[in-house]
């Protein structure tokens, strides 16, 4: 499940994670994420969100997800570093934080290392 409120970087990394063999759902913001979510939770093996989006940042969304499965893998992407910290990526779950702009060789290096014990950083600022 991959949310993002731009529609481009959505559409860019929908078709860059197809490509490379996964199966992509998308969503434009946490609201709709979450309710797709609590409908088909086992679907997913992997939840990749902006931090920053109108209606439900991406952390308020990661604490949801858990709740409902404590093991899903979440990735947070965020252009601010201050709104997540590594502190505040582990009190929540958060397995790996990329921070903008990344690659999408950084992303794909991400997801492949992601059943890591504490939060990773696909690249840093």
């Amino acid at each position: 499940l991959f949310v993002e409120d731009e529609a481009a970087i959505l559409e860019i990394n929908k078709q860059f994670l197809e490509k490379m063999g996964y199966s992509v759902s998308t969503r434009i913001n946490g609201i709709e994420a979450l309710d797709l979510f609590q409908a088909e939770s086992n679907k997913f093996d992997l939840v990749i969100t902006d931090m920053t989006m109108p209606k439900m940042t991406g952390d308020v969304l990661a604490t949801k997800l858990r709740a409902i499965n404590p093991d899903i893998p979440i990735i947070i992407c965020t252009g601010y570093s201050k709104k997540m910290s590594n502190e505040l990526a582990t009190e929540i779950g958060i397995n790996a934080i990329c921070y903008k702009p990344f690659s999408l060789r950084d992303l794909a290096k991400t997801i492949r290392n992601i059943n890591t014990k504490s939060p990773i950083f696909c690249n840093t600022i």
